[in-house]
This record gives C-alpha cells, structure tokens and sequence, in this order.
C-alpha cells in the first residue's frame, strides 16, 4: 500500500471521527470487525496522532480560517485540515508541499467545488506561520 493510499485511509478515519465523534480506536476496530478493514500502518499512526493532538492541532486551524468559524467548515475540509496540519507539525519526514497537495487532492475527490482552493490557502498560511521566525520582545 502506498503512503498515498495510507493518507487516504487516514481520512476517511478522521472523517468517520468528525462526523460521529467516536474515538479513532472504536472506529478502527469497527472497521476491523464490520469491513474487514485493514488500515496501513501510516493511517493508522496518522490518525492516531491527529487524535492525542486534536487540540493543538484545531487551534492552528482556527488562526488560519478567513471569513468562516470552525463550527460552519465541512466535516470534509475539518478532516482534511486536521491531517495536513498533523503533518505540517509532527512529520519531520514529509516535505510540507507534499502534505499540502496531498491535501488538495483528497478536497478535489472527495469535497466541493471551493474545497481545494481554500484548504491550499488555509495549509499555506499554515506553513508560512511556521516558518516564519519568532518575533523579538
């Protein structure tokens, strides 16, 4: 299974997770049982770590939206957001461009027609924050 395929997987569970709000384990183990799922090894720690850093990870989210709340953003784009920001943050071994269009991608198959464009605005800001140098006090 590719990392691409192992990203996608890690959606659809942080998507399951948005909607219905059950921790990423009982959807795993749902899956597991119900579907014969059997999640790669990089969806599994993706989502995972999405979940141990949900708060961090939702407030980056919140500082970079423009013109919406949290609350009115879709289940996809929260989902999709949540796991490019958790690697953006925690994934040294991913280039921040590959998150980025990956991201893009998954908003143009499974999102709307704005989507795509406004996760790569949102990621963008993202990335321009964090590379940015600390302000002197």
């Amino acid at each position: 299974m590719t990392r691409r395929e192992m990203r996608e997987q890690a959606f659809c569970i942080l998507f399951e997770n948005a909607v219905c709000g059950e921790p990423v384990e009982e959807i795993l183990d749902a899956g597991r049982e119900a579907r014969d799922l059997q999640a790669g090894k990089y969806a599994v720690e993706a989502a995972l770590g999405v979940q141990t850093h949900m708060e961090e990870i939702d407030q980056r989210i919140r500082s970079h939206i423009r013109g919406w709340s949290f609350g009115r953003l879709s289940k996809v784009t929260v989902a999709l957001l949540r796991l490019a920001v958790y690697e953006i943050l925690y994934e040294d071994n991913i280039p921040l461009g590959v998150s980025i269009n990956e991201a893009v991608e998954l908003a143009k198959k499974y999102g709307g027609p704005d989507d795509a464009p406004y996760i790569n605005g949102v990621l963008a800001s993202v990335v321009k924050a964090q590379e940015a140098p600390p302000l002197e006090t």
